[in-house]
């Protein structure tokens, strides 16, 4: 009898504690389990998401087939009212091509100076690197406010600039650098390389820390030289990284609104002017109209979502 009850005991001690008070479960495997953990982890960020991002990217889409002012927004007659009115808008055509010849001009040209000065700051033998990565980098974690008024002072017409240039030979009178449609252009281009150039070299140098150094050593046994390792060898093991570099470049820039508002203004006479910062003015400034605004801010999320697809078909080669 005393055995009988000892086993009875050790069995109920040797059960599971959670098949003893909740039943067995035998639907919540182990891979189940991490399943669940998993989705426990993202549904927050996924609700933050379709709260903060989905449902106003809906709303908005909403707002441009209105018209109207404050309170008094309606359905607009035909509904693509605003769109139409884009095509005849000779301020936003001209946003439009301002943000192209930005886009056309310095996206290349930061790309290939940011993976060159990675290729640079790579090399094992080079001194001080920490200080020459830091130093590039910098730009990109300055003020908006304090990096503005720093270019507008170089570039006002008794500015360093002038002064350098005069200096040497190279002007016979003060350039109006702010003042004139192209050269305001230039600044706006110089502002954003000497911006963004050190952002995308961080990119490019951690995707360089994964390549394998041996390939590299290996063509310079086979006899090639800086240039052909790097063209053959580097680059095409960059080629990720380099598509990645090229979309949020260009998404980027399409979305510009910080250089065209904080350095020019948008002058002279919207020469300069972005498509989000006329965004902006169309939206607070002149005559507010949201519905307008609203349509004026899906043709800039149609052309990032085409371009960044295009991107993706032209650099991604894998089978």
């Amino acid at each position: 009898m005393t055995l009988s009850v000892n086993r009875s005991r050790r069995s109920r001690k040797e059960q599971p504690l959670s098949a003893s008070v909740h039943g067995p479960r035998p639907w919540l495997t182990g891979e189940r389990r991490r399943s669940l953990t998993g989705w426990g982890f993202l549904l927050p960020a996924a609700l933050l998401i379709l709260v903060f991002s989905f449902i106003p990217m809906i709303q908005a889409f909403f707002l441009s087939l209105q018209t109207g002012r404050g309170a008094g927004l309606k359905f607009a007659e035909p509904l693509w009212s605003n769109y139409a009115r884009l095509m005849q808008d000779e301020t936003f055509k001209l946003t439009l091509q301002n943000t192209f010849i930005y886009l056309i001009i310095q996206v290349p040209i930061m790309l290939i100076l940011a993976l060159v000065l990675a290729n640079l700051l790579n090399d094992r033998n080079l001194r001080f690197k920490g200080l020459w990565r830091t130093a590039i980098f910098l730009p990109c974690a300055v003020s908006l406010v304090a990096y503005s008024l720093v270019f507008r002072t170089m570039f006002a017409t008794d500015g360093f600039v002038n002064d350098m240039l005069g200096g040497l030979g190279l002007i016979d009178s003060p350039v109006n650098w702010l003042g004139d449609a192209n050269t305001a252009r230039f600044v706006i281009i110089l502002g954003l390389l000497w911006r963004w150039t050190g952002y995308n070299m961080v990119f490019f140098l951690a995707a360089l820390q994964n390549i394998d150094y041996s390939s590299i050593e290996a063509a310079k046994v086979d006899g090639a030289n800086a240039w052909q390792t790097f063209w053959r060898v580097t680059v095409p093991q960059l080629k990720p990284m380099i598509l990645l570099t090229a979309i949020m470049s260009t998404n980027g820039t399409l979305q510009l609104f910080d250089e065209s508002w904080a350095l020019t203004r948008g002058g002279p006479a919207y020469m300069t002017m972005s498509m989000s910062h006329y965004l902006y003015e169309v939206s607070f400034l002149k005559n507010p109209n949201f519905g307008y605004a609203a349509a004026i801010s899906y043709v800039i999320l149609i052309l990032v979502a085409v371009l960044a697809f295009i991107q993706m078909k032209v650099g991604d080669k894998r089978d």
